[in-house]
């Protein structure tokens, strides 16, 4: 580049300069091959980036033929899956059509003869039905036959029980018609029993009769006496003779019915039915006192006596509402009882009756049962020996049927040949031995 400066200045400038020039060169000279390597390296530099650009230019466009490529090859490659895709569409199309066709020929062929199969069973169900519907009509025409005689019968005997009924429910009536009249006497006899029971010493004698028949039913003749007579003078409506310690029980009757009914009517008011109450309290308690007084006698009788009360509701009365007076009838050694708790203290002391009766025979009891055991113990022995008896029995039968089954045996042998080389006369003898040695 200096130079080509150079040679284009060397025009420009005369001929009388170019010694001077020359001369200048020669002077420069030094520093002109520095500056010329830093220009060739700048060349080289210039050429070397003008030859990546170019490069760069070339693989570029390389680049872009390889991308066009690359796209036309997929453009076709699409094209042509497009084109196999089609074509196996297509067939694909035609394969189902003619599959379809197949499917819809066979589905015709079944339906026809599904139908006509249909037809023929349901012909031969027809049939069938029809027979049965007729074999069903005859046995229904013969039950109904048979359910009309029965039915008819059942009505005959339906008449005749309707009858019978009839008949019986006017004798019914009749008893009825009976059992009216007597209920009506009846309701004189409550309205007479009523009056009587309204009366002091009528109402006494219903108790006293009311305590008979419950000890009646109860005890035994020798464990009881009515209208008995205490050493002191007192007559007690009944005694009951118990065994020792309990002796001597005294039962006594008392019947507090006016006031008791006084506190329950309707038309009384309430002051009235207050006096009235604080009177029942004072009859029982006068009762009580009464019986501890009369009936209970140190070393003679119990040290208890029973106060009878025949009436259920008056009992309950006393022991729901009035729990002081049966508290001092206790302390006064006084049991009051009703017809149902007298019954339970009936049956205690039959109880101990029966008891006292079966301690007194515990002796005689006891012989017997000695007696019984030396029976038994003879039982045993004997018992003993007839079990030994059949035991030996038995072993005897066994014995016996063994002997038989071994006899048995060797007539089967001698029926099937099987002793062809043995006497038979020596044979038979051998069995009894036989049947020793395994017994």
């Amino acid at each position: 580049m200096v130079q080509m400066v150079y040679e284009c200045e060397m025009p420009i400038m005369g001929e009388g300069c170019i010694e001077s020039c020359f001369s200048y060169n020669q002077a420069m000279q030094p520093f002109l091959t520095p500056i010329l390597a830093l220009v060739t390296l700048l060349v080289v530099l210039w050429l070397g980036l003008r030859l990546r650009n170019m490069l760069g230019e070339q693989l570029e466009e390389k680049h872009r033929a390889m991308l066009l490529d690359l796209h036309d090859g997929l453009n076709k490659l699409g094209d042509r899956l497009n084109a196999a895709s089609q074509d196996s569409a297509e067939r694909l199309r035609t394969s189902v059509a003619q599959e379809l066709n197949a499917t819809r020929d066979a589905m015709q062929a079944l339906r026809l003869a599904q139908t006509e199969n249909l037809t023929q069973s349901r012909e031969a169900l027809l049939e069938k039905l029809n027979s049965t519907f007729e074999t069903l009509n005859k046995a229904v025409e013969g039950r109904l036959d048979l359910i009309g005689g029965k039915v008819s019968e059942r009505l005959d005997e339906g008449f005749k029980k309707t009858n019978e009924t009839f008949v019986s429910v006017m004798a019914r009536l009749a008893t009825i018609d009976e059992a009216q009249k007597k209920i009506d006497g009846r309701t004189t006899n409550m309205v007479s029993l009523q009056d009587l029971l309204s009366n002091k010493s009528s109402r006494g004698a219903f108790g006293e009769v009311q305590l008979e028949g419950l000890v009646r039913n109860a005890l035994p003749p020798d464990a009881y006496e009515i209208q008995y007579t205490l050493p002191n003078g007192s007559r007690v409506d009944c005694a009951l003779f118990l065994p020792e310690p309990t002796g001597t029980v005294a039962v006594d009757s008392k019947f507090p019915l006016e006031n008791y009914h006084r506190m329950y009517e309707s038309s009384v008011v309430e002051t009235e039915r207050l006096l009235a109450q604080r009177q029942f309290k004072a009859d029982v308690r006068k009762h009580v006192d009464d019986i501890a007084k009369k009936y209970i006698i140190p070393n003679v009788t119990s040290d208890g006596a029973v106060m009878f009360i025949p009436a259920e509701a008056v009992f309950a009365e006393i022991h729901a509402y009035h729990g002081d007076i049966v508290d001092y009838a206790m302390r006064k050694h006084v049991w009051i009882v009703s017809p149902t708790t007298l019954m339970a203290v009936l049956n205690t002391a039959r109880a101990v009756l029966k008891d006292v009766e079966t301690r007194k025979q515990v002796h005689i009891i006891k012989d017997e049962l000695g007696k019984l055991g030396k029976e038994f113990e003879r039982f045993d022995k004997r018992m003993f020996n007839l079990a030994a008896h059949i035991r030996q029995a038995h072993e005897d039968v066994q014995e016996v049927h063994t002997t038989s089954q071994k006899i048995s045996r060797r007539f089967a042998q001698i029926e099937a040949v099987e002793l062809a080389g043995e006497p038979t006369v020596a044979a038979l003898p051998s069995a009894e031995p036989d049947s020793e040695s395994e017994e």
